[in-house]
């Protein structure tokens, strides 16, 4: 496993700058030229996504937005192997996303944790499901990701005995614990109040600046995609469209108070909010 406890991000240096430099010309995500169509029970062809190219290179952190039913939820289906498409191609490192992968980890907007199981066990559930054998190597590895999510100390807690936000924490080192290449997400703060939010926030760029993953992430906060992204994606209404990529030319680690009144914040969410209308 690849995930550095003590990466410096203080400094805003992490394995994700590292890797993202490394993979600039070798995207690890290509999408290209994607159909999606859904048959209804009277018959006629819904078009989800239309013509969707996309690449995302190895350690990015990309944020999806648009309007409800533009095909975001359908895209991350697609790359997590979850749909297939009717027309083009998704590929993870070179090769067909034809089914789901261990190579792709999944957080969705409920924690969706297993109430008789520990934080530990619920975390170690697909290990266990692929065949993984629980050694003390493993648990070692899996207590780092939980220490660097803040659930130290929280191993034997059940998930009733965990606030919204850190049964999500503990949602996103469940996806990490098989280290995957690619972590997808979608609205996982969704259904937590602003200020939990806002703090989770903070708690995945840390997490992400630490493991060097790759990840893309459906969001309908303009702030949370500024906050988090450094790329986003804009959607248009159905049939789904990329109707601009944006680059978050922000420095980080990024705080929220700081964000209030940058001008490029500004610049970035009047943008948007300009296209979704």
């Amino acid at each position: 496993m690849t995930f550095a406890v003590d990466a410096p991000t203080a400094a805003g240096i992490g394995a994700a700058a590292v890797a993202k430099t490394q993979a600039a010309h070798s995207p690890l995500i290509a999408v290209k030229d994607v159909v999606k169509i859904y048959p209804t029970v009277a018959g006629e062809a819904v078009l989800a996504l239309d013509h969707v190219n996309l690449n995302i290179g190895e350690g990015e952190f990309v944020c999806l937005v648009g309007p409800s039913g533009c095909g975001k939820t359908t895209l991350l289906r697609l790359l997590a192997g979850l749909d297939t498409s009717d027309h083009g191609t998704s590929s993870l490192a070179g090769k067909a996303l034809n089914g789901p992968s261990e190579e792709v980890g999944v957080v969705f907007q409920q924690a969706n944790l297993l109430p008789w199981f520990t934080v530990m066990e619920n975390v170690l559930l697909p290990l266990r499901v692929g065949g993984a054998r629980k050694t003390e190597q493993l648990i070692g590895q899996i207590k780092a990701l939980l220490k660097v999510a803040g659930l130290e100390g929280f191993e034997n807690k059940y998930p009733y005995e965990l606030s919204g936000g850190m049964q999500q924490r503990a949602a996103i080192v469940r996806a990490l614990a098989r280290d995957p290449k690619l972590l997808l997400m979608d609205e996982p703060f969704g259904a937590l109040d602003a200020l939990t939010r806002e703090r989770m926030n903070a708690e995945l760029q840390r997490i992400w600046m630490a493991s060097g993953k790759t990840v893309v992430l459906i969001t309908h906060s303009i702030d949370e995609a500024i906050f988090l992204g450094d790329r986003i994606i804009v959607m248009s209404p159905r049939p789904g469209r990329i109707v601009r990529e944006l680059k978050v030319d922000l420095p980080r680690p990024r705080v929220a108070t700081e964000m209030l009144g940058n001008e490029t914040h500004t610049a970035l969410a009047r943008e948007i909010r300009m296209l979704l209308e």
